[in-house]
Order: structure tokens, then C-alpha cells, then sequence
């Protein structure tokens, strides 16, 4: 049976909130109701900072991580190996790495994996620039740490494939990494491993 609200607007505004990944209908309620409790200024503060991050926010033209210039701050740090690329899935990928303080080089996020049951295909995803940045030279190793799974390993033979032509070495995290698990759900310890034992990367 569907709720019914005292107040359209407050249904308006659950049905938007259980949009969100992981918010159900009760949750929903539970944050309205809290907002509606807050200051004004409060909300304001609040809303105010999702039309920003929505119309501000950027993505870095070298590695597409999210960033607030045109260059994220990883890549703009000359402390950084720019000689070493860790390949990754995605913006949250970025954050687990980087929390594992292992990784000093730079990164390549690719805004997803192959998946052709999905509709996803190479070209839908930033491979291409990839193989522009490895072809300007200075690449020495590009590192593939995608998740290890079927899609995971699609994209990595892939990318493997395509870089052949260049002298570089294409290594891959090491599986301390459960088959079938997602990076952004792994410990830090143990990625933080997979990355320090990295392997060759082989066909």
C-alpha cells in the first residue's frame, strides 16, 4: 500500500530524495522531515551547494577525474611520477587508491567498463584518450586497476591490446582482490598491497 502524505509538497520532495542510490521511502521521509527542521539559512546553504557542484563542478581534461579547474590538483603536482599511469573505473576508484597512499603517479578514469550486454562499448568510454596520452611519450608503466570482474577483465585485455604498439609496460594490480568484488569496497590495506605487488600484465 503507497504512503499517503499530509502534504504534496512533502511527497514531492521523498519521491525526489528515493531517486538517490540506497535511499528508500523511509529514509527519504526521514531526511525531509529532518530538513524541515533546519534553519532556513541552512537549507539555503545546502541547496545552494548542489546547484553549484552541478553547474561548476568539472572534469580534469587530462585524466577526467572530478576537479574545480581544468587540470585536477594530481595532475597539476610535480611531486606526482608523471611517468606512471593507474588506470581506473572511476571517480571513487580515484579515492580508494589515493587512500591507500601506495600510488604516486597519476591517473586515467575511464567512466566505466566494456560491458556489451549494457550497450557499453570502447568508444563510449575514455580509452582513446588513453592511447593519445601513452602516444605523446613519457609513459613508462600505465598501471590496470580495474575491478575483478568479467567486465573488469574485458576492458583490461582491451586496453592491453591497444597499447601494444607503444613501448611501455602495461602491469595489473596484483588479485589480492577478491574475483567478482569492487575496488571502491575493498580495504585500503589490501589494495594498498595489490598495487605495491602489481604485476605484468599478460594476454
Amino acid at each position: 500500500m503507497i504512503q499517503q502524505y499530509p502534504s504534496r509538497l512533502l511527497e514531492s520532495a521523498v519521491q525526489e530524495f528515493s531517486k538517490l542510490p540506497g535511499i528508500g521511502r523511509k529514509t527519504a521521509l526521514r531526511l525531509v522531515l529532518y530538513m524541515l527542521r533546519m534553519e532556513h539559512d541552512e537549507v539555503t546553504r545546502f541547496t545552494e551547494s548542489l546547484d553549484r557542484l552541478k553547474n561548476e563542478v568539472k572534469f580534469c581534461r587530462v585524466c577526467h577525474n572530478i576537479s574545480d579547474q581544468e587540470v585536477c590538483p594530481i595532475c597539476s603536482d610535480d611531486r606526482r611520477d608523471a611517468s606512471t599511469i593507474c588506470v581506473v573505473e572511476n571517480i571513487q576508484d580515484v579515492m580508494a587508491v589515493e587512500n591507500t597512499q601506495q600510488f604516486t603517479g597519476l591517473y586515467h578514469v575511464l567512466g566505466g567498463l566494456i560491458s556489451p550486454m549494457d550497450g557499453i562499448g570502447p568508444s563510449d568510454l575514455e580509452i582513446d584518450s588513453l592511447v593519445q596520452r601513452v602516444a605523446q611519450g613519457g609513459i613508462k608503466e600505465v598501471v590496470l586497476a580495474l575491478s575483478s570482474t568479467m567486465e573488469g577483465d574485458t576492458t583490461n585485455f582491451y586496453i592491453f591490446r591497444k597499447l601494444s604498439a607503444f613501448d611501455v609496460k602495461v602491469t595489473i594490480i596484483a588479485r589480492g582482490i577478491a574475483v567478482g568484488n569492487e575496488l571502491e569496497y575493498t580495504d585500503e590495506v589490501t589494495l594498498g598491497r595489490s598495487i605495491q605487488n602489481r604485476v605484468p600484465f599478460e594476454q
